[in-house]
């Protein structure tokens, strides 16, 4: 059970209470005690991929922070929130709607590396506060700009029609669109007089606020608006293909395979290498000892012996030095 449980979470629970639920679901299914922490924090209010370490999966909790996300994102032109959610109250309003033309015309200025002011109402702290709580207080909350990186971000109606996940089967590796035979206009579709609401799908990297980035979206169009619906439908390597509902979650404890429906501690390095090391050079990476004359690449590994994960590296000048070590 060292590895991951990737949660389709719903609408309406916490990241803590997702966890809280794993933690049940091994209790009940009279699994050892394990450590249990999520890869990144999901709002009540968006749904999707979350990723659970199990046991010495958390070691990587911290990695999985720093990952890209891919997001589906509905804005709901007309209106800003305060939360720039629909959970908030409405601060402006515009007549104004943009066409389909005129949305796919935007989209490009916010490609690439981008400067984003965060919403008032996140957990960044000011002054040692968060934010959310001074907002909530009645507090002008004055966040500084910050760089983010979208790398890709498209209309959902370039996927054509289908219920949503399905169009998203041609999606890249890296969020990208362009290689799916569905990224592709209907042909002869006439242009809209105007848009209510439009679901885009950006991957972005760390640290990018979907919220704010559909506020300056419509802002660029010449209007306001507000995120109606958020839906993260990958986190680092995982996606909504390997994630499961609660209730099957519960299922399987209760049922004891939650190992069935868990993927390996591995899974979350799918992104690094494997570095075969010998019974010795894991006995001394076990011991937090340094290896040296080891003809790799610089860079990060996984060191490995017998498909057992041994650490988390580093290796630089023929040296490799363990990041997080496993206790496997």
């Amino acid at each position: 059970m060292h590895g991951w449980i990737i949660l389709d979470k719903p609408v309406g629970l916490g990241s803590t209470q997702a966890v809280s639920a794993v933690k049940r679901a091994l209790r009940e299914g009279g699994y050892p005690k394990l450590k249990v922490g999520h890869g990144g924090t999901l709002d009540p209010l968006a749904s999707g991929v979350l990723p659970v370490a199990v046991g010495e999966a958390t070691k990587l909790a911290g990695r999985m922070l720093d990952s890209d996300k891919v997001y589906a994102f509905t804005v709901r032109f007309g209106e800003e929130t305060d939360t720039l959610d629909a959970e908030g109250a409405v601060i402006a309003t515009s007549d104004v709607r943009p066409t389909s033309e005129a949305i796919e015309a935007v989209l490009p200025r916010f490609t690439g590396t981008i400067p984003q002011v965060p919403p008032a109402y996140s957990a960044l702290k000011v002054d040692g506060k968060r934010a959310y709580d001074l907002a909530r207080a009645g507090e002008e909350v004055a966040l500084a700009t910050r760089t983010v990186t979208v790398h890709a971000l498209h209309s959902s109606q370039v996927l054509g029609g289908g219920p949503f996940e399905e169009r998203l089967g041609g999606m890249a590796a890296d969020g990208s669109l362009a290689a799916s035979p569905l990224h592709q206009p209907a042909a002869g579709s006439p242009p809209r007089a105007g848009e209510d609401e439009v679901t885009l799908v950006g991957h972005v990297s760390k640290g990018t606020y979907i919220r704010s980035l559909a506020r300056d979206i419509a802002q660029a169009l010449g209007t306001v608006g507000h995120v109606t619906m958020l839906r993260r439908i990958k986190a680092g390597p995982f996606g909504l293909d390997s994630a499961i509902s609660l209730d099957k979650l519960a299922e399987a404890g209760k049922a004891r395979v939650l190992e069935d429906v868990s993927l390996p501690l591995t899974a979350g390095l799918d992104d690094i290498p494997a570095l075969p090391v010998t019974p010795d050079q894991a006995g001394l990476l076990r011991q937090g000892r340094v290896l040296v004359g080891i003809a790799v690449d610089d860079g990060q590994y996984f060191a490995c012996r017998a498909d057992v994960p041994v650490a988390l590296v580093e290796a630089q000048d023929r040296e490799v030095r363990v990041v997080r070590g496993f206790n496997l």
